[in-house]
C-alpha cells in the first residue's frame, strides 16, 4: 500500500518532502505524526494499493534472493555438513588442485560446517561439488517455476502465497 499526502494543490509520496514543505511555512511536525493530526493540517491523504506489477517485481526479487541464499547454505556429503560460501569453495578448489597434484590416495583433514574433522580426498571434494550442482539444479527449477506463477498472478493475495518450493 502506498500513502499520499496532499497539501496545497501539490502531492507527496513520503511524509519527510510533506514536512520540509510544510516547516517552511513555519509549520513543524514530527515525522510520526498521526494520519488525524495532518488532516487537521489541511493534508489530505490517501492510501492507494501498489500496482500488480511492482508487487509482482518484489515478489520475483525476494524469490530469487532466497535462492541465491540457499545456494551457498551448507551442503551435506556422506553424512557431513560442508560450508560452501565463496571463501569454502575457493579452498575446495585449491584443495582438489593440491590433491590431484599429490596423488589419488593422499588425503587432507577438513573441517566440517559444523567443526568436525574428516579426512576427504579429491574425489570427496568433486563429490561434494557434484552435490552442489544437484541442489543448485533444483533450486533453479523451483525458482522458474515459482517465478511462472508469479507472472499468472492476479491479485495481490495470490502473489504474497507464492513461495519457492524445493
Amino acid at each position: 500500500m502506498q500513502t499520499k499526502y496532499k497539501y496545497k494543490d501539490k502531492t507527496y509520496t513520503h511524509i519527510y518532502p510533506l514536512s520540509e514543505a510544510l516547516g517552511k511555512e513555519g509549520i513543524f511536525i514530527p515525522l510520526s505524526i498521526s494520519d488525524e493530526s495532518l488532516a487537521e493540517l489541511g493534508v489530505i491523504i490517501t492510501h492507494e494499493e501498489e500496482p500488480l506489477e511492482v508487487i509482482k517485481q518484489r515478489k520475483i526479487a525476494e524469490l530469487k534472493y532466497q535462492r541465491d541464499k540457499a545456494e551457498v547454505e551448507p551442503i551435506i556429503y556422506q553424512g557431513y555438513s560442508f560450508d560452501y560460501d565463496s571463501k569454502a569453495r575457493e579452498r575446495i578448489n585449491a584443495a582438489i588442485i593440491a590433491l590431484e597434484i599429490l596423488g589419488a590416495s593422499v588425503t587432507l583433514t577438513w573441517t566440517t560446517a559444523d567443526n568436525k574433522d574428516v579426512k576427504v580426498t579429491a574425489s570427496d571434494l568433486r563429490g561434494i561439488i557434484a552435490q552442489v550442482a544437484v541442489r543448485s539444479d533444483k533450486l533453479h527449477k523451483a525458482y522458474r517455476k515459482a517465478k511462472e506463477k508469479v507472472g499468472a498472478a492476479s491479485t495481490k493475495e495470490e502473489i504474497e502465497n507464492i513461495e519457492l518450493e524445493v
